[in-house]
Order: C-alpha cells, then structure tokens, then sequence
C-alpha cells in the first residue's frame, strides 16, 4: 500500500506553446493520452503557455487537485529555445513558490533524441510509400528539404541543421538542405526556390514539427505553389510527427530521466536558476498565459514563441497569421512608427540577420505581419514594398 500511495501523490505535466488552431490543440492532447497509457499509476495533464485552454496553471491545478505533491514537467517541444529555456521553468517556478505543497521537476525537450529521428524518418519513408521497417539502400534520385522552426535562438537553428544532416547520412537522400518557417534563413519560398537548382526531379519537403497549425499550412501552401510552377518535378509532401508511438517513446523517456535522476549536468531548470541568480533573466509572476475567462483584446492570430512582461507601442494593424520563436531581452521598450499593436507584453529577440536577402524580409509582402516587423529599418521595408510593387505574382516567390 505504501507503494500506491506514493505513487499517488506523483503526476506528469506536459507544457505546450499554444495555437489557435483547434487542431493544434486537439493533436496536442494526444500526447498526454498516450503518455497515459504509458505510466497508467500517474495522473497525467497538459497546459500551454498562451492561446489555449487549459493554461499551464491549470494543469499544475488540477494535478494539485489530485492530491499530487511531485510533478514531472516536461516540455513539448522540439528544441530548446526561448520558450523551453525561460518561458515555462518561469511557469513552474512561481507556481512552486505560490504552492508550498507542491515540488515540480522540470525535464529536458524532446531535441535530438533517437526515437525523434527514428519518428521523423519513418514519416518520410510514409510520405514516399515506401516501409519504414525494410528502407531502400539509398535515395540518390531524390532531394530532402527538411522545413525547421526558425527561431532567433542560434542553437536551436544549428539543431535543425544537425537533423538534416543525420536524417540524410541515415536514408541516403541525393542532397538534403535545411529551410525555415520562422526568424531565420533561408525562409520556405526562396530556400526551395534555390534548391530547385539543383535539378532533381523528386523533392521531399519534410516539416521537423509535431503538431499542425497555422505555420505548416502555409509551408504546405508553399510546396502547392511551388509544385504548379514546376510541373516537371514531383513533390512530396511529409506529414508533421503528430503522435508516432516514437514521439510517444521520447516523451515516456524524457520523464523517465527524470525518476531515474538522469538528466545530466545542467538540466533547463538549473539553467534558469542559474542565469535567474545572475540577473539574465526575470521571474514573470503575471506571465501572460492564456486566460479563457478574459480573451485578448488584440486581434493577430499567429501562432509565435514569445517572452512576456515588456511594453510595445506600435501604431499599425497587421492581422498576424504566422509563427515564430523569439528569445527576449527584458526591460525593452519599443517605440516604432510603422508598429503593430501587441495587446500583451512581450520583447522581441534581436535578430542580428534581419535584413537578410533570404531571411524574414521575405515575408513582408505575404500580406501578414512578420512579428519581427519592428526590427526592419525602413529602407528595407521601403526596398520589399517596391520590389512586391514591380514583380508579377508569378515572380514573387519569396511572397507567396
């Protein structure tokens, strides 16, 4: 009996980012249900940062509710950036002052894990028909173009890289190269636009993400496009890891570091503690999470990372239907003429590669706002501006 009820007073939390794709959400939830059956003496709950029900408080709450006092919280996401690294063990970390009662663990992202590769090749070798469980020797006929999460997070950018490169030694692909959906480069439309170039005749786009959303629907969107200016060559399309029992395994395995005191040296949470005493980062104890009883006064819909607690004051209206990651540098105060109006507070990360001819200027003329807009000198938004004036439809690429 001793064993039950020690067990009983342990739970597992998943930490999303949030969208406000339903599905999204929905995908989401699928996690923590296979995370059920998984540890079946444990309760079990999910939360997100903002744009989704329940929050990351509630699903602390409703474990607490349970008469749980040990909480692993692992988050759900690909790579360590701004989210994973400040966002969340700020969650945690004012949750556990605010609850005496409750002691929380905070385990590692899902990265590079085994499991993850094995995931996201069997996907591919899905998308193409082929059995993941008897591959062919290699794909020397065909070109992998791996879509990663951009993000101003240079680390979690040379993760992405690092995949395609062991997903292409893995498979044996002719060529594979990296683009983003998000604040880096080469972006989705001009990186493929570049790697048509090449000349093969099959290409493979293969979205490193774990759940739909607004992002790899434009990135499909952009393949469709891309496929009707090139009829000669055959596209196909990869599905997002979703809830591959391997994603499942990965997930099982990061908590289980945690039981099993196996994190290794530095966890996220000790890194936050550490930079948490040094003055780099702040404790959000109003952190911006999704609130369903008070919906967001502003109207942008994307589905971005961003840090919190830092005022904008911007003077456009651009609907936001993108996604992106942000690291954040505190106590910013930005006073931009051409500005979008954030109804919540939050910095963007400096992005030293703004103006990059590949990067995140080409998103300008997509019609949206590129979250990063208040980073753009105004001879670059003057210089896109003109160049979307001058070019066809069927010429902006880079805008489409």
């Amino acid at each position: 009996m001793s064993g039950e009820k020690a067990l009983s007073k342990k739970g597992i939390m998943v930490c999303g980012h949030g969208s406000r794709d339903k599905d999204a959400e929905r995908e989401f939830g699928l996690v923590a249900e296979g995370l059920k059956k998984r540890f079946p003496d444990m309760p079990v709950e999910y939360g997100f940062l903002e744009f989704s029900a329940p929050n990351i408080h509630m699903g602390l709450n409703a474990l607490r509710d349970q008469g749980v006092e040990e909480i692993y919280a692992v988050p759900g996401m690909l790579f360590a950036a701004t989210h994973a690294k400040n966002d969340i063990p700020s969650v945690l970390t004012t949750y556990e002052q605010d609850n005496e009662q409750v002691s929380v663990q905070y385990g590692a992202e899902l990265g590079l894990h085994d499991a993850m590769i094995e995931a996201f090749q069997a996907r591919i070798y899905e998308s193409m028909g082929l059995d993941p469980q008897n591959p062919p020797e290699n794909l020397y006929d065909t070109l992998l173009v791996v879509v990663g999460r951009g993000t101003s997070d240079t680390h979690a950018n040379a993760e992405a890289a690092k995949l395609t490169r062991i997903v292409n030694e893995n498979m044996g692909f002719g060529w594979a190269d990296i683009v983003y959906s998000g604040v880096t480069y080469p972006s989705v439309g001009v990186g493929l636009e570049k790697l048509l170039k090449l000349g093969y005749k099959r290409v493979v786009v293969a979205p490193y993400f774990l759940f739909t959303g607004r992002l790899i629907k434009r990135i499909y969107g952009y393949v469709d496009h891309v496929a009707e200016q090139n009829p000669g060559v055959e596209f196909i399309k990869t599905p997002y890891l979703n809830d591959h029992e391997k994603v499942i395994d990965a997930f099982e395995i990061r908590v289980r570091e945690i039981l099993d005191g196996k994190q290794g040296d530095e966890t996220l949470m000790g890194s936050f503690q550490r930079r948490l005493a040094a003055g780099e980062v702040e404790v959000h104890h109003h952190h911006a999470e999704y609130n369903p009883d008070a919906e967001h006064s502003h109207n942008h819909d994307h589905d971005h990372d961003h840090s919190h607690d830092h005022s904008h004051d911007h003077s456009h209206d651009h609907d936001h239907s993108h996604s992106h990651d942000h690291s954040h540098d505190h106590g910013h105060h930005h006073h931009h003429g051409h500005g979008h109006d954030h109804g919540h507070g939050h910095s963007h990360g400096v992005y030293k590669h703004i103006g990059h001819p590949l990067g995140p200027r080409t998103m300008i003329g997509e019609g949206i706002c590129c979250c990063f807009m208040s980073q753009f000198p105004q001879e670059i938004l003057d210089e896109e501006a003109e160049r979307i004036a001058l070019c066809k439809p069927e010429d902006a690429l880079a805008h489409k």
